[in-house]
C-alpha cells in the first residue's frame, strides 16, 4: 500500500515542477526554478521507493500516464493551452491505459 502512497507523491511531485517549469520562463526566474529542482528531487525520489516493490515499466507507465493527464488539464485551465479534439481522445485513450493497468493488471501488486 505504502508503494501507492509513494507513487502518488511522485506524480504530484512531477506535475508541480513541470508547472513551476513553465512559470521558469526557461529558468530566468529563481522561485519557479528551484521549484522545478525541488519538486523533480522529490518526484524521483519517491519513485525510486516505488520501484522497490513494483515493476519498472508499470510504476512508469502510471507515473508518466497520469503526469500528461493532469499536466494537460493544468495547462488547459491555468495557462489557456488549447485542447483540440484529437488532443482530448489521446489523452482520454492514456488516461484509459492507466485505468486499465490499475484496475486489471497483476503486475502492479508485488
Amino acid at each position: 500500500m505504502k508503494n501507492w502512497l509513494f507513487l502518488s507523491v511522485a506524480i504530484i511531485s512531477e506535475v508541480i515542477a513541470t508547472s513551476a517549469l513553465k512559470q521558469s520562463e526557461g529558468f530566468s526566474k529563481l522561485t519557479p526554478s528551484l521549484l522545478v529542482i525541488a519538486g523533480y528531487a522529490v518526484a524521483f525520489y519517491f519513485l525510486s521507493l516505488t520501484l522497490k516493490t513494483m515493476p519498472v515499466g508499470i510504476a512508469y507507465a502510471i507515473w508518466c500516464g497520469a503526469g500528461i493527464v493532469l499536466i494537460s488539464l493544468i495547462g488547459w485551465h491555468f495557462y489557456e493551452q488549447h485542447l483540440d479534439l484529437p488532443a482530448l481522445i489521446g489523452i482520454g485513450l492514456i488516461l484509459a491505459g492507466v485505468l486499465v493497468i490499475n484496475l486489471f493488471s497483476g503486475s502492479t501488486a508485488h
